[in-house]
């Protein structure tokens, strides 16, 4: 590494982390300097949020060395971590629905008259922070009726909200479009200007590329290696991080699909006020169609609509047949699957185990007489899922909340494979996903799609779907753009649709 020692502003030397018999941290080390950003790579399970933990003062390390701007630092809690000059944001939000914008990012610290709390000076006070960070959002609307990405851009404002010395930013774009996006990257860019040192963990290896002075790649709860930014390339980074070499990131399709088959899914003129007009679509049995557009745009509206979240004008066929969902229940019964993208809130039950997550959308599946679900087919079901699908768990009793992010993902897809759908509306399916879980479940994703399922795959990161498409409808202000296939599905034209440049 380049720079001097004075240039340090936090060094960790040797830090280990066991859970029980687990060792989750085994001689970890990094180094981080004033004024660079710094990226921490590594697969989900790899250690990278046990160590933020670490400095953040959720848990204390079981052996080594952190110095923090000269001085031995070991928190004994967040609001300690927070007094040294430390700010994290986590990727998981840790936000009150029920509270304003400004009440969460100012909550614990607001400011106070006689003993109470003064909400016109909490309000001015949040109002600034948002202003400073030139951040779109009203600090007086409640956070409950946020958007998940304007929900990650408070979650971002309560963690800068500290005058910090280092900056944690944990997967800050999982839910960002590309404009908030360019927003926090001009964030980071004064951060920097400043003299902040930013501790950056993502899977965007585009993004990581493009934001990194140095980058720190971490395995199997074990240093690496570190390199300035230009000293490597993704292909590199990607082999140091998963211990082999992934010639693809995206694999190929398993077949080709007939242009002349019959749509599975036929949608005409779908249209809910204020929300999306005139979208129009179709997609065939086994081919992927992609959704692209920025947020706001209104492709996870059209979804809603369409497994009967919402109700919505227009005519949709499925084998031709026109149906009108008024309930999920009643697209599940037709063979219509919808993996959420918050998985969090609307794809699993976090307290409850792998298997009973596996196998609750296909329990109807199960039953035996008087009703009785046949335990043992159950269990055999969602077994094979946890081969098929290479879900690391410790058994299928164990909590979906305790495994890794890739692994959650995994249960939701495993969980809409047992009802074998017809079409499997697939919302932001690895968002938050680690480089290797990624490519699992693009395989997944094309195996399903080889097997005769119909999908549509909305996503915000461009290179997933160019690189998983056979078409992409590309959305505008609640309407469809174009739908572009073969050689006209480039960055330059998919971008040029969804920024209405091009009509």
């Amino acid at each position: 590494m380049h720079g001097s020692a004075a240039d340090t502003i936090l060094k960790i030397t040797d830090v280990t982390k066991s859970f029980g018999q687990v060792a989750a941290l085994k001689g970890m080390r990094l180094e981080v300097r004033r004024g660079r950003v710094h990226t921490l790579l590594g697969e989900n399970g790899a250690g990278k949020s046990t160590l933020m933990k670490i400095l953040a003062g959720v848990h204390g390390a079981t052996s080594g060395e952190i110095v923090l701007d000269g001085q031995a630092y070991r928190p004994a809690n967040p609001q300690e971590a927070a007094s040294l000059g430390l700010a994290i944001v986590f990727q998981e939000l840790s936000l009150c629905n029920n509270l304003t914008v400004a009440e969460n990012i100012l909550a614990t610290r607001e400011p106070r008259r006689f003993g109470f709390i003064n909400d016109k000076a909490l309000v001015a006070k949040a109002h600034r922070i948002v202003a400073d960070l030139r951040l779109p959002i009203d600090v007086t609307e409640k956070v409950g009726n946020l958007s998940i990405a304007q929900r990650q851009l408070v979650e971002i404002a309560k963690g800068l909200s500290h005058d910090a010395k280092v900056v944690i930013l944990d997967e800050p774009t999982s839910s960002l479009s590309d404009s908030e996006a360019e927003i926090l990257f001009e964030i980071i860019g004064r951060l920097r200007q400043r003299g902040a040192a930013i501790i950056y963990i993502s899977h965007r290896m585009e993004e990581i590329m493009r934001l990194s002075d140095d980058i720190t790649v971490i395995r199997d709860g074990e240093y690496v290696s570190t390199h300035a930014r230009d000293e490597v390339t993704i292909e590199t980074l990607i082999a140091l991080m998963v211990g082999r070499r992934m010639d693809e990131i995206y694999p190929p399709p398993v077949h080709h699909v007939a242009a002349d088959r019959a749509p599975v899914l036929a949608v005409d003129r779908l249209t809910r006020e204020g929300e999306f007009q005139d979208v129009s679509f179709d997609v065939r049995a086994g081919e992927i169609l992609g959704f692209f557009g920025l947020v706001g745009s209104g492709r996870s509206e059209v979804m809603n609509a369409l497994f009967g979240m919402k109700s919505a004008a227009g005519t949709v066929r499925l084998d031709g047949e026109v149906v009108r969902f008024r309930s999920p229940d009643q697209a599940i019964a037709r063979g219509v699957g919808f993996v959420t993208e918050n998985r969090k809130e609307e794809g699993l039950v976090l307290g409850h185990s792998v298997e009973w997550n596996i196998s609750m959308a296909a329990l109807a599946d199960f039953a035996g007489g008087l009703g009785f679900i046949r335990n043992g087919a159950e269990r055999a079901a969602a077994s094979e899922q946890v081969g098929k699908l290479s879900i690391k768990t410790n058994s299928l009793e164990t909590p979906a909340g305790a495994l890794s992010g890739g692994n959650q993902q995994k249960i939701v897809l495993a969980k809409w494979l047992l009802t074998r759908p017809k079409v499997l509306i697939l919302d932001e399916p690895t968002r938050g996903v680690d480089v290797g879980a990624k490519f699992e479940i693009y395989k997944i994703i094309r195996e399903l799609a080889a097997e005769g399922t119909a999908i549509l795959l909305i996503s915000s990161d461009l290179p997933e779907v160019l690189g998983m498409s056979d078409r992409v409808v590309v959305m505008h202000e609640g309407a469809p753009g174009a739908t572009l296939e073969g050689s006209a599905l480039t960055p330059e034209t998919i971008m040029a649709h969804a920024t209405g440049f091009q009509s």
